[in-house]
């Protein structure tokens, strides 16, 4: 679109649409597009909540507040994806965008995204302030990584080593068991206490390398064309069962760096 942002460093461009809520909508490393195409796709920000939000409802301080139910029966992944997010610094290699938290969010705050690229390494940045008010919130990423970038290239790879899956129910959400991991397909949530750390290949072409401080992932791979890998601040269904309060003194600050290398370089 004509007001995205291109930042560049060797043979590596990210593309990122102010807005289109905010969204990596390209990453191309050797002239290789990783990320699948489309509005509702590239990798887009959950926030001021991550995954599907139970009855699209949470409760603060005895008020139950009641949001959209965009995947009913459940509110998902946030209210920042969609929508513009204001520009507030660009450069060859970095970019700082910020959005309001408004209706249907009942408090007021804001978001803040900051990107940064270099010739091995994407790092993504967010941040979640609250204006007055005592909120629960998360943050992370949503990103859609073609399984198959080029005819030539194989089938993705995900390698990963969590310390346990949250047992998954039959709304979609975690019941609060955990259970030792399983194999794919997925639409789970993973705990990985000492950070986020997956890995994807593409034999013979590219290794990239997901990391994060935060302890929650989610992988997706039930469709054809790309596979999820979603570093996040909390599990699904967070605000109610494991809130992380903003305060104007206490924002919510987390990170993810993607790096990445060609095969032929480590083989």
């Amino acid at each position: 679109m004509d007001d995205d942002l291109e930042l560049t460093a060797a043979d590596v461009t990210a593309r990122i649409s102010p807005c289109l809520g905010g969204r990596l909508t390209g990453l191309v490393i050797g002239g290789t597009e990783l990320l699948r195409q489309g509005d509702r796709y590239g990798s887009f920000p959950m926030a001021p909540w991550c995954g599907r939000l139970r009855d699209g409802r949470f409760t603060v301080d005895t008020n139950v507040h009641q949001l959209a139910l965009n995947a009913p029966p459940h509110a998902i992944h946030g209210t920042v994806r969609s929508g513009a997010w204001e520009v507030t610094q660009a450069s060859r290699t970095r970019a700082t965008l910020v959005r309001s938290l408004a209706g249907p969010w009942p408090f007021a705050g804001q978001v803040l995204q900051r990107f940064e690229l270099s010739e091995h390494a994407l790092t993504m940045e967010m941040e979640i302030t609250s204006e007055a008010d005592r909120f629960p919130a998360q943050a992370g990423w949503h990103p859609w990584f073609l399984r198959r970038p080029r005819p030539d290239i194989a089938d993705v790879g995900v390698a990963f080593e969590p310390a346990w899956q949250e047992e998954r129910g039959a709304d979609h959400l975690p019941t609060g068991q955990r259970i030792p991991p399983r194999p794919g397909p997925w639409d789970d949530c993973f705990a990985m206490p000492g950070g986020v750390d997956v890995v994807l290949e593409w034999p013979p072409l590219l290794r990239l390398r997901i990391r994060s401080p935060e302890r929650w992932v989610v992988l997706y791979d039930e469709q054809v064309e790309a596979v999820c890998v979603e570093p996040q601040s909390g599990p699904p269904n967070g605000l109610n069962t494991m809130p992380r309060f903003v305060t104007p003194a206490d924002p919510l600050r987390t990170e993810t760096v993607w790096t990445w290398e060609y095969c032929e370089e480590v083989s």
